[in-house]
């Protein structure tokens, strides 16, 4: 329930800044304001921060608001395990990654996510594919997310303050997934099938 209210304000909070980044007229600005305003509220009351708080979130967003966008990695083992962090917050199981950086491209974003959150050298093979994320009482913002195959290159598996456990599991066996992450697996490992296949028929 929670989290289709948090989906409905954030696509109101979408509304309401595009219509007041657009509005040219007073009549209009005072209508998208109080769209605001209510959502403010309401994010106040489902989050336990002042409403206030809200608003000055809403003001670091300038432009046209879209969706934030995201970059995760899959990596997969010489078994065709996959590895996968627990979140801390929600002992929940999912690929690393996490949002974009400003002047970073996704593909970056997804070495430098896995780097942080497993302490590991991975280099982009393949992109697996683009889903999407509503908002949620984890991400109160809808997102966009950008998965790629990724080759690992070095380092030693460590987790980070995000995740409570890490490691390589045969998709089947995953006790608890994060939002849609278990359907973002089967793709990718599907991915890295083809991609096997190919390397086997040409060597």
């Amino acid at each position: 329930m929670k989290s289709n209210l948090l989906a409905l304000l954030d696509e109101l909070r979408i509304i309401g800044q595009n219509g007041l980044r657009y509005a040219d007229n007073h009549h209009d600005e005072r209508r998208y304001g109080r769209i605001l305003d209510l959502v403010a509220e309401h994010y106040g009351e489902t989050l336990a921060v002042s409403s206030d708080e809200v608003r000055e979130r809403f003001a670091e967003e300038v432009g046209h608001i879209t969706p934030k966008i995201a970059a995760g990695a899959a990596i997969f083992d010489d078994d065709g395990r996959i590895l996968l962090m627990k979140r801390a917050d929600s002992g929940e199981w999912m690929v690393p990654g996490g949002f974009l950086d400003p002047g970073e491209g996704p593909e970056r974003a997804a070495v430098r996510e896995t780097k942080e959150e497993t302490n590991l050298d991975v280099r982009v093979t393949t992109l697996v594919g683009a889903h999407y994320q509503p908002a949620t009482e984890h991400h109160v913002n809808e997102a966009v997310g950008l998965v790629y195959l990724c080759e690992r290159l070095g380092g030693t598996l460590r987790g980070s303050e995000e995740s409570s456990d890490l490691g390589y599991w045969h998709i089947e066996d995953v006790p608890a997934w994060h939002r849609d992450f278990h359907e973002i697996a089967y793709d990718a490992r599907d991915v890295w099938q083809q991609r096997r296949e190919t390397t086997s028929n040409s060597s």
